[in-house]
């Protein structure tokens, strides 16, 4: 295969496209924020206002105007985006044969086009170093809230029951349906902003911009521990794996041989009770909540399910009213795997669409980074691209213990990916200011 493959980068051909609207990347930018902090959950008023609605259609709408005003500098729509299209496209296909057609809609419109939007947005937005730069600092800064606010929920006994006596487990950022309202969420989205703020400790030259994310770094991984969630503890393990492979590859042992040290340093300073909970990772029997049994069980009835209806699924959304029908008995729960999910949803095409998806972002990622390597113009954006591809097969961890295939959390990092591809493929001179 050539370099003019279809799903290969776009070729440098393009380099002379100028950067997306500013109007459009500032909305990105303060969407990213609402998104992440959901200020409408503290201030009822902004919720009155639909200020991530409004932030969005300008986002969109201004992106879309500039597109038409200047069609000849339109950047060509990236692989990863015309993935994610047709995965929407065959979502859309399913429905009339959907469980609950009206459910499938729902999701579709309340959520996944939403995701998809913000994924398309940033790959096409953000594709300057400036711009990946700041896009980047908004996910590292709104993360430092959400990790604050479940130390303080860990100090405070601001706690969930289990229903196991003497063994609670801290509330997430907010009471709202954002990215961490739960601890499970909260330990998903800090993992995923760890390695950018990894990332802007290498590439910041200010020290206090490198303290600013070292300390944000610090906070997350604190508040992951907190939430004693296992899969978090399993992603937050990948991720330190991940950085000292790529640490010791760039011949920083020293970085490498920091970061484990530190990760043996401070096991002591585990909260009681946290090994014990890893633990059931391995011996599922020992839950005494019940949850790694009932989670085991609904990754088999998944699976079952997958194979009985291996085209159309039950249609986006539907997995946890067939999986009640498949037991027998309802408990409202659904499967806690990304790719089960896709899979009982919208057969085995949804499936492997996504994984496609997902490969094609770890791929476009590692060429960035390549490419950035070789360029000095563009050699900020090596760190970012390591973290970004870290922070994906972070998220291929966490997929296999969480229900969240139609969320934001995959489409945030997977559209840095694409952005940092099209930044790297075609630089414009003073892309980088």
């Amino acid at each position: 295969m050539t370099d003019a493959a279809w799903w290969r980068p776009v070729p440098a051909a393009a380099s002379a496209q100028a950067p997306a609207s500013g109007v459009a990347f500032a909305a990105l930018v303060s969407f990213t924020a609402i998104l992440l902090l959901s200020p409408q959950a503290w201030f009822p008023v902004l919720g009155a206002m639909r200020i991530a609605f409004v932030v969005a259609a300008i986002a969109i709408g201004t992106h879309l105007l500039s597109q038409l005003v200047r069609p000849r500098q339109a950047a060509p729509v990236p692989a990863e985006v015309l993935i994610a299209f047709t995965l929407v496209a065959w979502a859309v296909l399913t429905v009339p044969v959907s469980y609950w057609p009206g459910g499938s809609v729902e999701v579709l419109t309340d959520r996944y086009l939403k995701a998809v939007a913000f994924f398309w947005l940033i790959g096409t937005l953000a594709t300057t170093t400036r711009r990946l730069r700041i896009l980047a600092w908004t996910f590292v800064l709104g993360s430092m809230p959400l990790a604050a606010t479940g130390i303080k929920n860990y100090i405070t006994g601001d706690v969930l029951s289990t229903g196991v006596r003497g063994f609670t487990r801290i509330a997430g950022y907010t009471g709202g349906s954002n990215l961490a309202a739960n601890p499970n969420d909260l330990a998903l989205m800090l993992n995923l902003t760890l390695p950018i703020a990894a990332a802007l400790i290498w590439m910041s030259r200010r020290p206090s911009a490198k303290g600013l994310a070292a300390l944000a770094l610090v906070l997350a991984v604190t508040a992951v521990v907190l939430t004693f969630s296992r899969a978090g503890f399993l992603t937050l393990a990948a991720s330190l794996c991940m950085c000292i492979v790529l640490l010791a590859r760039r011949r920083a042992a020293g970085g490498a041989a920091a970061l484990l040290v530190g990760a043996v340093i401070a096991m002591p300073l585990l909260p009681a009770g946290y090994l014990d909970r890893v633990r059931t990772i391995s011996d599922i029997e020992t839950d005494a909540t019940g949850s790694a049994q009932g989670r085991w069980r609904d990754t088999k009835v998944a699976a079952r399910l997958v194979l009985e209806s291996p085209v159309l699924g039950a249609g986006i959304g539907q997995d946890v009213l067939v999986m009640n029908e498949e037991r027998g008995i309802d408990t409202w729960r659904r499967v806690h795997n990304v790719y089960l999910q896709y899979g009982v949803d919208l057969g085995l095409p949804g499936m492997l669409l996504f994984i496609w998806l997902h490969v094609v972002c770890v791929r476009g990622a590692h060429q960035a980074e390549r490419r950035a390597a070789r360029d000095p113009a563009l050699r900020d954006l090596v760190p970012l691209a390591a973290g970004v591809k870290v922070a994906l097969v972070a998220f291929a961890v966490a997929a296999m213990f969480h229900p969240i295939a139609y969320h934001f959390y995959f489409f945030s990092v997977g559209g840095l990916a694409v952005a940092l591809r099209a930044a790297t493929v075609a630089a414009p001179p003073g892309s980088a200011a």
